[in-house]
């Protein structure tokens, strides 16, 4: 049996590959470790740079990062996916009306479309008749092979929101939990922001075809070069002013 599938009652249950949840929520939590961790070094070699090591001004832009983080992640897949879904619905209402005006050619038009895979004219053209007493079955056959949805299974905004909100707030909140517990040094906030970096990423593996052990690895290096780059500009600038 493939990843990713269960057998029940010898039918194979897939996956709900489109409810508009996993993409926010996987891609929060691994911009908010990553933006925040980065955020977090970078004004930490600032602050060493201008001879000012500040564990304040280090845990202040943590909790910014993550409030800000959070809430433009949220508002930001809310805007794109209701936009998303606007669109397609307005496409959905287009083919309505088509479909209206030109029954007959719609109709002609859905059994090509069977014809181009491999069924006979006859039966297609038949199927499509049929299917066309169906008028929401008829549409969602159209719109789902002209454009790729249908009314049924759009992604939910709110959904894309709080997903985004709260899977950025707990990936940011890991490189400050040592400073939660009372540590004063970056280096802490480094090694668990690190671990918390590939096991993110070997999360990941449940949900794709990837190791668990290729994913974290590569969520790791990732992470850590964002983290260094933004370290030496922080220095960099620093030193500068």
């Amino acid at each position: 049996m493939s990843k990713g599938v269960r057998k029940l009652d010898q039918e194979t249950i897939h996956r709900n590959v489109n409810g508009g949840w996993l993409r926010p929520a996987v891609f929060g939590a691994m911009d908010g470790l990553v933006s925040n961790f980065a955020l977090m070094i970078g004004v930490a070699g600032g602050t060493k740079a201008v001879g000012v090591e500040s564990t304040t001004a280090i845990v202040l832009a943590g909790f910014a990062g993550l409030l800000a983080g959070a809430f433009s992640m949220a508002a930001g897949e809310y805007t794109s996916v209701a936009s998303q879904a606007e669109l397609a619905l307005a496409e959905i209402e287009l083919e309505k009306k088509e479909i209206t005006e030109n029954l007959d050619e719609e109709i002609k038009e859905l059994a090509q479309v069977w014809i181009e895979r491999g069924v006979s004219k006859d039966v297609a053209l038949q199927f499509s008749r049929e299917l066309s007493m169906n008028s929401e079955a008829f549409i969602n056959a159209h719109s789902s092979e002209e454009f790729g949805v249908t009314s049924n299974d759009l992604p939910s905004a709110k959904l894309a929101a709080i997903s985004s909100f709260l899977s950025f707030g707990f990936g940011a909140t890991v490189p400050l939990i040592p400073f939660m517990f009372g540590a004063s040094d970056i280096l802490y906030s480094m090694v668990i922001s690190l671990i918390g970096l590939f096991a993110v990423g070997a999360a990941v593996s449940l949900v794709t075809t990837r190791t668990w052990w290729y994913s974290g690895t590569r969520q790791l290096l990732i992470g850590s070069g964002a983290a260094a780059v933004t370290w030496f500009l922080g220095t960099s600038i620093g030193g500068a002013l």
